[in-house]
C-alpha cells in the first residue's frame, strides 16, 4: 500500500513538474527602442545604463547634420554627408529613417545585425517617428517612451544646451507637444526626473528583466 501511494506521488510528481525546456530555454536578446522628446535626457539615460554595469549593444544613429562641441563621431551619431546617406536610402541600407528639421537620421541595418549577433540586448536611441516604423518592421521589439516631469522642465533643459537658435528652440518644442501626444503607441513610459537619473535607470532596468522573464516571447527577427 505504501509502495503503491509511491509510485502515485512520484508519477503526480512527473506529471505536474514544468518542463526541462523551460530551464533549458535558451537566452533570447531584446531589441529595445528608447525613445522621447529632443533634451529629455535619452544619451544620459544610456550613459548611466552602462556605468549600472547592463552590457548592451548599442546602435549608433546616422545623421547628417553637423556635429555638436562635444559630440563624439562613432560613439554619439555618425555624421556623414547628404550625398552618402541618400546613395544609403537608395540602396536600401537603413531599418529605418526619417527627415528631422532638414537633416536625416536613421539606422543602418548593418549595425543592427552586428548589434544583434553579439547576443546582448540591444539597444536604440531614436526619435518618436522612428520607433514607430521600428516596430512595424520589428513587432517584438521593446518600446519605451523616456518623458520630462513638466514641459517647464523640458524648456529648461533644451535652453540649457545652448545649441539652438529661439526659432529653432520654439520648433522643438511644438514637435515635443505632438510626440508627448503619442505616448500611448509605446509599452511603457517612464519619467526621468531632474537629478534623478538612477530612478529612470532602475525602471529601464527592471522593464527589461521582466521581458527576459515573458512566457510569450519570441526571438527578434531583423
Amino acid at each position: 500500500m505504501i509502495h503503491h501511494e509511491m509510485q502515485s506521488h512520484n508519477s503526480a510528481q512527473q506529471t505536474n513538474d514544468p518542463s526541462p525546456d523551460i530551464y533549458e530555454r535558451s537566452w533570447t536578446p531584446l531589441l529595445v527602442v528608447i525613445s522621447g522628446p529632443s533634451g529629455v535626457g535619452k544619451d544620459t539615460l544610456l550613459q548611466r545604463l552602462k556605468d549600472h554595469g547592463y552590457d548592451f549593444a548599442f546602435v549608433v544613429t546616422m545623421t547628417t547634420r553637423q556635429r555638436r562641441e562635444l559630440e563624439l563621431e562613432g560613439k554619439d551619431y555618425y555624421f556623414v554627408s547628404m550625398e552618402t546617406f541618400t546613395g544609403m536610402i537608395d540602396a536600401g541600407e537603413f531599418l529605418e529613417y526619417s527627415l528631422v528639421y532638414g537633416d536625416y537620421k536613421g539606422i543602418p541595418k548593418a549595425q543592427v545585425q552586428r548589434a544583434w549577433d553579439s547576443g546582448k540586448d540591444v539597444l536604440m536611441r531614436i526619435d518618436v517617428q522612428g520607433a514607430a516604423k521600428v516596430r512595424a518592421i520589428v513587432p517584438d521589439a521593446v518600446t519605451i517612451f523616456l518623458a520630462p516631469e513638466s514641459e517647464g522642465e523640458l524648456v529648461r533643459r533644451l535652453f540649457e544646451r545652448h545649441t539652438e537658435t529661439p526659432q529653432a528652440l520654439e520648433r522643438r518644442l511644438l514637435t515635443a507637444r505632438q510626440e508627448m501626444t503619442r505616448l500611448q503607441e509605446f509599452d511603457y513610459v517612464v519619467v526621468n526626473p531632474v537629478n534623478q537619473i538612477d530612478k529612470a535607470v532602475d525602471q529601464i532596468i527592471s522593464i527589461m528583466s521582466a521581458e527576459h522573464c515573458r512566457v510569450t516571447r519570441h526571438a527578434t527577427c531583423l
